[in-house]
């Protein structure tokens, strides 16, 4: 009896230290600095936050009727060079709120120690910059793709992140943060049992005229911003590339098929909705699609959503009359488009989130490799090598199709 005892107590304690230890090490790892994959542009980036109200829209996802549409909006723009370019906290004031479960370093890196490279309100460089419109995943925010939106200000190009009030998990007006509602985030159509069902259909393609909405009224803004302030005369508001991950890829296919300024949409891993799957789009476009994801036409259906998923592309694909360029980045899952692929996050947590076995960095920097040569060729005309190669100096990568 005493030796099942005494083997008892050693194994309790075993787990408790072990526990004890796991706890300290994530501790230790979640406070360690990371970086974000440096830009691979000329220009410093600068960065700037607004808040936008579009005054002609009624928000359908507000908790109270006939308030008018307000936005978060980040800037991420080519800077001036200057000897003080110190980069800006990733997450300020109330934004640390997108810490997972809200908490500050919860098994996961602190925002105060992830470090991006874009300098708070800097001064614009000299030129004029194409606009690109950037939107999240649902539930997502702007800044959690402060990689691919630097890296697209440090090679010439105005970024506009837009959060879409009400369908973020957070965001943040006024200096105050402002939760999802269940009509701007629907749990019961995108992650309960109607998630494949028509009814997910109609839901999405009302939600995605929102968010459609919301990229539009941000390119239109950039007129304003370039005839007053510290932006005028910095942007060329001819040519407007749409571009978003998940829902917010959706979202930006259907922006530009009602803009006669888009130049090109780019969709990250996102399954199409609205109007654009059957009308298709007359632009050029650019799918980037996860390890086995349907968005490109090009999967294995592995249940009823792969396959509804895989008709709505190709729906989109046939009706479509720009040139298109499909891929797949095969290692990675949904998360790797954001910037969660880069920062910590302790293993029982990670496991639970849509991140592949790609190097989180690796994901990002060849996305970004393909989403700077989409956007050059779209608006400069010029022919990029990437795109029009056959095949890929990445081997992640999957060249699914090219014009």
């Amino acid at each position: 009896m005493k030796r099942w005892l005494r083997t008892l107590l050693l194994f309790v304690l075993a787990i408790v230290l072990a526990t004890g230890g796991y706890v300290a090490y994530v501790a230790v790892r979640s406070a360690q600095p990371v970086t974000l994959p440096a830009p691979t542009g000329p220009y410093p980036v600068g960065r700037a936050i607004l808040d936008w109200t579009d005054h002609a829209r009624s928000d359908p996802l507000a908790p109270r009727p006939d308030t008018p549409r307000q936005l978060s909006v980040w800037l991420w723009y080519p800077a001036a060079r200057s000897a003080a370019l110190v980069p800006a906290p990733y997450a300020p004031g109330a934004w640390a709120g997108l810490h997972l479960g809200g908490l500050a370093g919860l098994a996961e890196t602190g925002f105060d120690d992830l470090h991006g490279h874009a300098v708070a309100d800097a001064p614009a460089a000299e030129g004029r910059f194409p606009v690109v419109v950037l939107e999240p995943g649902l539930g997502f925010a702007a800044p959690q793709y402060s990689t691919l939106a630097e890296n697209l200000a440090s090679n010439g190009y105005f970024v506009v992140g837009v959060t879409p009030t009400y369908s973020a998990n957070l965001t943040v007006l006024d200096g105050k943060p402002v939760s999802a509602t269940e009509a701007g985030n629907p749990p019961a159509a995108f992650d309960g049992p109607d998630q494949h069902s028509g009814q997910a259909q109609i839901v999405g393609d009302r939600l995605i005229e929102v968010w459609a909405a919301d990229d539009r009224f941000a390119a239109a803004q950039t007129l304003t911003l370039n005839t007053v302030g510290p932006f005028a005369a910095h942007l060329d508001t001819t040519k407007i590339v749409y571009l978003g991950h998940s829902f917010g890829g959706a979202a930006a296919l259907e922006a530009c098929r009602t803009d006669q300024r888009c130049a090109g949409a780019a969709d990250l891993d996102g399954t199409q909705y609205g109007p654009v799957v059957q009308a298709g789009l007359n632009k050029p476009m650019l799918l980037i699609g996860s390890e086995n994801s349907c968005i490109t036409g090009t999967c294995r259906p592995a249940g009823g959503g792969d396959q509804s998923t895989l008709t709505t592309a190709h729906a989109l694909l046939a009706a479509s009359r720009g040139p298109t360029w499909c891929y797949q980045l095969n290692g990675a899952e949904h998360f790797n488009f954001s910037d969660y692929g880069v920062y910590y996050v302790a293993a029982p947590i990670r496991s639970q989130l849509a991140l592949g076995a790609i190097d989180g960095a690796d994901a990002l920097t060849i996305t970004n490799a393909y989403l700077t040569a989409f956007v050059r060729q779209v608006t400069s005309g010029r022919t990029e090598p990437l795109l029009t190669s056959r095949t890929t100096p990445y081997p992640q990568v999957a060249v699914q199709h090219t014009p």
